[in-house]
């Protein structure tokens, strides 16, 4: 089973925002300071978007590559797979995300409806409601 990240789409007001991050592109990639220690435990993982306090959507980690200054790229397919909304506190940079742990894929047709924002899902679970 491959380890996902989840990772704050920092500047993404929407899903449709995000999504518009990933047209007419052939590549996606992301720089962080350092490589995750399991990295190559995520390759063939996913890299989890989180927008307004939930996780919204996926991208498959295709590799890790060396910048010239040192940093790292996290290299992702261009595509972006809408998944099941799920709460997710903000954080900086990236955390791992065990499969078991991550929200399922949106079926092709299926209609997910209105989907609760994050941080009210979160108080809601938290009161023991959702």
């Amino acid at each position: 089973m491959p380890l996902h990240l989840t990772k704050i789409a920092f500047g993404a007001k929407s899903y449709d925002h995000l999504e518009g991050w990933y047209r007419g592109r052939s590549e996606i990639r992301l720089t962080t300071r350092n490589r995750p220690t399991r990295h190559e435990e995520c390759v063939g993982g996913s890299l989890y978007w989180i927008i307004n306090h939930a996780i919204v959507a996926r991208s498959p980690i295709t590799g890790f590559a060396k910048t010239d200054d040192g940093r790292w790229d996290i290299c992702l397919a261009p595509e972006l797979i809408r998944v099941h909304t799920q709460p997710k506190r903000a954080h900086q940079g990236w955390r791992y995300l065990t499969d078991d742990k991550a929200p399922r894929d949106v079926a092709e047709g299926e209609d997910i409806g209105d989907a609760l924002p994050g941080r009210l899902a979160m108080k809601l679970e938290r009161l023991g409601l959702v």
